[in-house]
């Protein structure tokens, strides 16, 4: 007897699944709060499946860019890089003139937009008319 084997739904698709049938079983079906609240459900369960497919690239591409600003020395984790760079602009130490800071947080900024909000009118103008090679998404 041949076995043959199967591969499991990625956790994008089985998040895209859920996602579209709220989107066209629930939320037709159904009136007020409910299927607002379903709507809000496949929403989130959007979200959730963008971080899962596009946060690994962005937050290393995160550290990448503020260990370049704040030195070698500079700790690994994004939320220690995170503060030590607030730290930095808020002793003046930094601000959007020096080089490369407004080009990393536009970056980051864009990174964040890809998975919260991919639709939205002044993030799909920005990616086109970012200052930076590679646009995020």
């Amino acid at each position: 007897m041949a076995h043959r084997m199967q591969d499991r739904p990625t956790p994008e698709q089985l998040l895209e699944a859920v996602a579209a049938f709220l989107r066209e079983q629930v939320v037709p079906s159904t009136r007020g709060p409910l299927a607002f609240h379903a709507r809000v459900a496949a929403n989130a369960l959007d979200i959730a499946r963008r971080e899962v497919a596009l946060a690994p690239a962005a937050e290393a591409r995160e550290r990448a860019l503020l260990v370049a600003l704040l030195g070698a020395d500079a700790p690994r984790d994004v939320a220690q890089l995170n503060r030590l760079l607030c730290e930095r602009i808020d002793a003046d130490a930094m601000d959007l003139r020096t080089p490369g800071l407004a080009d990393a947080l536009w970056r980051i900024a864009l990174d964040k937009l890809a998975v919260d909000q991919p639709g939205y009118d002044t993030y799909q103008r920005a990616i086109g008319q970012s200052p930076l090679d590679e646009p995020a998404g």
